[in-house]
């Protein structure tokens, strides 16, 4: 089953300094943090701004030519959790029929933004994941001291860690 899923921001992992995704699941405001390299992390950040640039970057330059083709992105799929590797799809729609590509997770985002296409998590992707913390009740469900340490840190964010790249 698929959970539609918001971005509640960007932040920066303090350990290895690496850009984080945090996803929220709107039935259960489960957080999905997922790492992300900074090049598509100032790509999403980019588009959650809408900022234009002057020439197109590389997720603009694959919307221009989606469009080109006359396809449209209905949604990307957090699909599948592998060895901690994150994997997406792609959702198109096209004169020829609808069809989905493999993609990574931040890549899949950045477009799904540009598209303003819905997001959605797989369930096992979910579970995979275990539920860390919920936006609305800050309970930590995950009782490992690896979930402590997550929900420590997610308590402690503060709006101002948000958007920052």
């Amino acid at each position: 089953m698929l959970h539609e899923v918001y971005i509640a921001g960007l932040t920066m992992d303090p350990d290895s300094n690496t850009p984080i995704i945090i996803l929220v699941c709107e039935e259960t405001q489960q957080t999905l943090p997922i790492w992300i390299g900074l090049l598509e992390a100032t790509s999403i950040a980019s588009a959650l701004k809408e900022v234009q640039f002057e020439r197109p970057m590389t997720h603009d330059l694959f919307k221009l030519f989606v469009e080109h083709q006359h396809c449209t992105v209905t949604k990307i799929e957090v699909s599948d959790i592998k060895d901690n590797t994150y994997y997406a799809r792609i959702h198109f729609n096209a004169e020829g029929g609808p069809f989905s590509m493999d993609s990574r997770p931040s890549d899949a985002i950045a477009i799904a933004l540009r598209f303003k296409a819905p997001i959605y998590v797989e369930d096992k992707v979910l579970e995979s994941a275990g539920a860390m913390t919920t936006v609305s009740e800050g309970e930590a469900v995950d009782t490992s001291e690896e979930g402590r340490k997550w929900a420590e840190y997610l308590e402690n964010l503060s709006p101002d860690d948000f958007g920052k790249v």
